[in-house]
C-alpha cells in the first residue's frame, strides 16, 4: 500500500505510477522516499544539511495549473564549492513581517525555510514575487512547509528536518481586539507557541539561534516612553500572551544557555498591513474615497497614541539581534508618538480630503481595556545593535496612501465595468 504519507493525498504533482515505481525502487530508504515526494507536494523538506532524520509530508496540493501561490517542491539548492549559505527558519513567513524579512535575507544569500498553517484557500499573497520555481533548482531559496504552532510534533520535526541556523518567531494571531474574541487561541499560538518552539529549538542537535517577536502591547498602561527596563501591564489576551511568550525567551536563555532575543517592537506599518488594522483600513478608504468608491469609514478610538515605523526598516533590527556576540532583548521604535487622528489627518489631507467629512465613530470598535499611550526608548538599539529608522511618520502614510490609490484605480476600472458592486462598502 502507499505510506503514510501518500493516504488520502492524490493532489500531487506527478501521476500515481511515477510515485509506485519510484517507491519501489527506494522501499526501507527512508530519505530517498522523501527526495522523490519532495518534488510532489507542497511541503517539501528542500534541506541541504544532509540530515536523514525526516518524516512524511505535509498536505498535497489543489490540480490547477502552477501559479505564483504554489510555492514549495523541488530541491533548495546547495551552495556552491566554497560558499556556506546560512538556513533561516521563519514562522508567520505569510504577514507582513514575514515578507519583508525574508526578501531582506534572501538579500543577505539565505536559505529560507517558512511554516504556514494548512488552509482551503492559498494566503502566500505577499510573497509572490519571490516564488521561484523550485525546480529551478539554481534560484529557489524560498521554501514554505505545513506546521502550527499548536502542533509541537510539527515544529519539532521541521527544526530537525532542516536544522536551521536562525530561527524567527513572528507567527501570532496578532490583531488586539481579535484576541478578546478567541482568548483561547491567542493564548495557545502566542504563548504556548512560542514555548513548543523554543523546546524544539532547545532539543535540535545544533546551536540555534531564537528570534522572539515581542510587542509594545505588553507595555499597556505603562506611561511612556516605554524601555527594555520599563514593566508590562498588557491590556489584552494578546499582550499578555506576548508577556508570556517574552519571559519564556528569557527562561530558556537564562536556563539552557540558547541565544534568544525577544525584539519588543512598537507598532509597525506597511502597505502590505492587514486590511483589518486601523492604519491600512485608513489608507484603503482613503483611495476608495478619493476616487468615489466609497464615503464613510467607520473607526473606534482616534485619541490612542501609537509609537509607529515602516516594517521594512524592523526586520532589519530583528536580523541585527541574531548577529551579536551575546543574546539580549531590544526595543525597537521610532521615538515618536501620533494619534489615530493625527494619521487621519495625514492621510486624507495628503489627497486633499477633510477626514471628518468621512469618518464615523463606531463604539463596538472600542475595546474592552483599551492602551492610550506608546511610545518607545530605542536606546538600546540604536547604541548595540547601530540601528535607527529609516522611514518617517509622514513618509510612512504617503507609501501607503500611494499604494491604496493605485488598488482603487484598479478597482473603479472593475466597477465601471459591472465586475464589482461598488454600494457594498458605505
Amino acid at each position: 500500500g502507499d505510506p503514510p504519507s501518500l493516504r488520502s493525498r492524490p493532489n500531487l504533482y506527478f501521476p500515481f505510477p511515477f510515485l509506485h515505481s519510484c517507491l519501489a525502487n527506494l522501499q526501507g530508504h527512508h530519505h530517498s522516499f522523501d527526495q522523490i515526494t519532495a518534488f510532489a507536494t507542497m511541503s517539501s523538506y528542500g534541506s541541504n544539511t544532509g540530515v536523514d532524520k525526516k518524516e512524511e509530508n505535509g498536505e498535497g496540493k489543489a490540480p490547477q495549473p502552477p501559479s505564483p501561490t504554489q510555492i514549495g517542491g523541488g530541491v533548495v539548492p546547495r551552495p556552491g564549492p566554497g560558499e556556506q549559505r546560512k538556513v533561516a527558519l521563519v514562522t508567520g513567513i505569510t504577514g507582513q513581517d514575514g515578507s519583508y524579512l525574508t526578501e531582506f535575507l534572501l538579500g543577505k544569500g539565505y536559505e529560507v525555510h517558512g511554516l504556514i498553517r494548512r488552509s482551503s484557500n492559498f494566503n502566500t499573497a505577499r510573497l509572490d514575487h519571490l516564488y521561484v520555481d523550485p525546480h529551478n533548482a539554481a534560484k529557489a531559496r524560498m521554501k514554505l512547509h505545513y506546521a502550527d504552532l499548536s502542533d509541537a510534533s510539527s515544529l519539532r520535526r521541521w527544526v530537525d528536518a532542516l536544522l536551521p541556523d536562525e530561527v524567527y518567531n513572528l507567527a501570532a494571531q496578532s490583531h488586539v481586539a481579535v484576541s478578546f474574541e478567541i482568548p483561547d487561541y491567542t493564548a495557545d499560538v502566542v504563548g504556548t507557541g512560542a514555548l513548543r518552539l523554543l523546546e524544539a529549538v532547545r532539543c535540535a542537535p545544533k546551536p540555534i539561534r531564537y528570534y522572539q517577536a515581542g510587542s509594545s502591547e505588553m507595555f499597556g498602561s505603562t506611561p511612556p516612553p516605554q524601555s527594555e527596563s520599563s514593566p508590562f501591564h498588557p491590556r489584552s489576551p494578546y499582550a499578555a500572551a506576548k508577556v508570556a511568550a517574552h519571559w519564556y525567551t528569557v527562561n530558556y536563555r537564562e536556563a539552557y544557555g540558547l541565544f534568544a532575543c525577544n525584539g519588543i517592537l512598537f507598532n509597525h506599518e506597511s502597505p502590505r498591513r492587514g486590511e483589518n488594522f486601523v492604519t491600512r483600513k485608513i489608507t484603503r478608504a482613503v483611495g476608495r474615497i478619493r476616487l468615489g468608491l466609497q464615503t464613510k469609514v467607520y473607526l473606534g478610538n482616534l485619541s490612542a497614541a501609537r509609537d509607529w515605523g515602516f516594517a521594512g526598516d524592523y526586520v532589519e533590527a530583528m536580523w541585527m539581534m541574531l548577529q551579536q556576540d551575546e543574546p539580549g532583548d531590544y526595543v525597537v521604535a521610532t521615538e515618536e508618538s501620533h494619534t489615530v487622528e493625527e494619521f487621519l489627518q495625514a492621510a486624507f489631507g495628503y489627497v486633499g480630503l477633510d477626514w471628518k467629512d468621512h469618518v464615523v465613530i463606531d463604539p463596538k470598535y472600542f475595546r474592552p481595556a483599551e492602551v492610550d499611550s506608546l511610545k518607545g526608548d530605542s536606546t538600546k538599539a540604536r547604541k548595540a545593535l547601530g540601528w535607527k529608522p529609516k522611514v518617517g511618520f509622514q513618509d510612512l502614510v504617503k507609501m501607503m496612501v500611494d499604494h491604496d490609490l493605485e488598488i482603487a484605480k484598479r478597482e473603479k476600472v472593475l466597477v465601471d465595468a459591472g465586475y464589482i458592486d461598488a454600494q457594498q462598502q458605505p
